[in-house]
C-alpha cells in the first residue's frame, strides 16, 4: 500500500476523568466515518497530563485498552494515543497503537519530563518501537521525545514519525521548529496530534497538530484553541522517490543509544 491517510483528532481534555473522555472521543471518533488507515489520539488521552498516576492506571486489559482495541474493529482502522499504565508495579506513560484485527503494539516514553516530576511517578520505557502497518514502517514517539534528535534519528528504518503530545502553548514556536527539523534530518512524514484548553494546573494548550512531509513542510495544521480533526494522505512512492533523489541518510553518522 502506498497511500495511507491518517486522522489527528485535536481536542481538550476533561481532568482526570477517563469515562467523560472516552465517551467524547468516541462521539468525534463517529465523525471520521471509517475513512482513514490510522486515527491519532493526544498524549494521556484519558486523563490529562497527570502526575498521579496511583488512582488512574489501568492495566493492558484494562477499560482503556479494550476500549481502544474495539473502536478499532468497529471503525476499520488502526487508532493510537497514550495512556497511564501500570506493568509489572511500575507506572508507564504508554502509546497504545491498536490495529483493527485487535493486535496490540505499544512504545513506553522514554523522556519524561522532569520539570513537572513525571520522571519521579513514572517509569522511562528503554526500547524505540518501530511498527509496520500497511506498507509503512512508523517510529510511535511522545511528546518531550521531539526535543531528543539521537532518540529520533532515522536509521532509513521507518517511513513516518506518529508523535502524540501535551505541548503547552507557551512553547507552541519551539513545537513546531522542532517538528519541521525532526521531519527534515530524518527525511520523513511526522503526524503530530497535541491537545487544547487548559489543564487542572492552568497551563494553556493552543494545539497546533499538524502534518508534515519529509521535507519539513507542514501539509496541514489544525487551527490553533480549536477542537479539530485534520487528515491527510502519506505517499510512500513520493517519500521513497525523495529519498532516492536526495540520499543524506547514506552518510550519516554511525552511533548506538545505551
Amino acid at each position: 500500500m502506498s497511500i495511507l491517510k491518517i486522522s489527528l483528532i485535536q481536542s481538550n481534555l476533561t481532568w482526570e476523568n477517563p469515562d467523560k473522555n472516552l465517551q467524547m472521543f468516541e462521539k468525534k471518533i463517529t465523525e471520521i466515518k471509517r475513512e482513514s488507515d490510522i486515527v491519532l489520539l493526544p498524549e494521556m488521552f484519558t486523563t490529562g497530563f497527570s502526575m498521579n498516576p496511583k488512582p488512574l492506571a489501568e492495566t493492558m486489559d484494562g477499560k482503556t485498552v479494550l476500549w481502544i482495541k474495539k473502536q478499532a474493529n468497529e471503525n476499520n482502522f488502526a487508532l493510537g494515543g497514550s495512556v497511564i499504565i501500570k506493568d509489572n508495579n511500575n507506572f508507564y506513560n504508554r502509546f497504545i497503537f491498536a490495529e483493527p484485527n485487535g493486535l496490540i503494539r505499544y512504545y513506553d516514553k522514554h523522556h519524561l519530563f522532569s520539570i513537572t516530576g513525571e520522571n519521579n511517578e513514572y517509569t522511562a520505557g528503554n526500547a524505540r518501537t518501530i511498527i509496520k502497518y500497511k506498507g509503512f514502517k512508523f517510529l510511535l514517539q511522545i511528546c518531550y521525545d521531539l526535543r531528543f534528535p539521537v532518540w529520533m534519528r532515522n536509521k532509513n528504518d521507518y517511513d513516518a514519525i506518529l508523535l502524540v503530545a501535551n505541548w503547552p502553548e507557551r512553547r507552541k514556536e519551539a513545537w513546531k521548529q522542532l517538528l519541521i527539523a525532526r521531519a527534515m534530518e530524518n527525511q520523513c512524514y511526522i503526524a503530530a496530534v497535541n491537545r487544547v484548553g487548559n489543564d487542572a494546573n492552568n497551563i494553556s494548550h493552543s494545539g497546533d497538530s499538524m502534518i508534515l512531509d519529509y521535507a519539513g513542510r507542514i501539509l496541514i495544521s489544525a487551527k490553533p484553541f480549536r477542537e479539530e480533526i485534520i487528515n491527510y494522505k502519506f505517499n510512500l512512492n513520493n517519500l521513497n522517490d525523495a529519498k532516492e533523489k536526495f540520499p543524506s541518510w547514506k552518510d550519516a553518522d554511525e552511533f548506538e543509544i545505551k
